[in-house]
């Protein structure tokens, strides 16, 4: 996965003093786009999405606390928590955004469950305009989960927070690793390359922050929370997603006070960013173009591939 271009770095500081990675992209003034990723994940994640947004967008996006280039939170205990990253969310909102200025955040996993966390948060209210939750759910992760083909109830509960919480070292990327990593997490249809990013993403995650947030996912709950994400947001969800099943967006969506749609992509696994990149991006554009007035940059003839790698060229990439 090539990356996408130049990015002007900044490091924000979070209300418990951590530090966050960000990288910002596109022309000043431009319609806004936040970007949170998921548990084990990095910007790197949003490649795709970044290289066709930036264009006509200007592309905000973190590493959350202890992921990619963010370190470990000051305090390893109290620093993981759902709050935190509410307040890691709200603090890459004030640092980045002018006063007023709007933003569509979009959120893939646990960057959806943060967006859910932060939905009371000032920060939010003021400068989210709409939202999209991708591939995530609220509540009750390890219970819903289908990484382990059983019956629900307790036995399937508890081996799952065994395995997804596990203390053990992923090791190098392998072809076993990679297959392991593709059963429960990509839709069956992957194509090699994507498997092989996403394992290389998901593989530098920091064994002690992998196992930290493990444990605030399996007793995550912000359902309450949803009822109070008041912007418009979009839910989009693999049919084949064994993380955050489509029972979780199909919940969302009726949850929420003003869905404007569900999206669910056939075949495709938990990772949408990276298995259907055009279908996630279309979603973001369409999100900018309604509630931020963004001109539609896939619709001026030239396409999402063409303004890639323009963008790249330009970049000197």
């Amino acid at each position: 996965m090539s990356g996408p271009g130049a990015a002007t770095v900044l490091t924000v500081t979070s209300a418990d003093g951590s530090s966050l990675h960000v990288e910002v992209y596109g022309p000043e003034g431009a319609p806004a786009v936040v970007l949170a990723h998921g548990w084990t994940c990095s910007i790197r994640f949003w490649d795709a999405q970044i290289r066709a947004l930036a264009v006509d967008h200007r592309v905000i996006a973190y590493d959350q606390r202890g992921h990619g280039r963010s370190p470990e939170p000051v305090d390893r205990v109290t620093g993981y928590s759902a709050e935190a990253l509410a307040d890691d969310l709200e603090a890459v909102l004030a640092a980045t955004l002018r006063p007023g200025e709007r933003a569509v955040l979009a959120g893939h996993s646990m960057g959806g469950m943060t967006i859910m966390a932060a939905a009371r948060r000032p920060a939010v209210r003021q400068h989210a305009a709409a939202a999209l939750l991708c591939s995530t759910g609220p509540s009750r992760l390890t219970a819903e989960a289908l990484v382990v083909p059983l019956r629900p109830g307790r036995v399937r509960t508890r081996l799952t927070r065994s395995i997804l919480g596990a203390k053990a070292p992923l090791g190098p990327v392998t072809p076993v690793s990679k297959r392991i990593l593709k059963y429960a997490t990509m839709g069956p249809g992957s194509a090699p390359e994507r498997v092989d990013a996403c394992a290389r993403i998901v593989h530098a995650c920091p064994r002690g922050v992998r196992y930290g947030w493990s444990r605030v996912l399996a007793g995550l709950d912000v359902e309450a929370d949803v009822r109070e994400l008041r912007v418009p947001v979009a839910v989009l969800v693999g049919t084949a997603d064994r993380l955050t099943p489509p029972r979780h967006s199909r919940a969302l969506a009726a949850a929420l006070p003003h869905c404007t749609g569900l999206v669910e992509l056939a075949g495709m696994g938990h990772m949408t960013p990276v298995e259907a990149p055009e279908a996630v991006t279309a979603q973001i554009r369409e999100l900018t173009l309604t509630y931020l007035g963004a001109k539609d940059g896939s619709r001026d003839g030239t396409s999402p591939e063409e303004i890639s790698e323009g963008q790249k060229e330009e970049a000197g990439a």
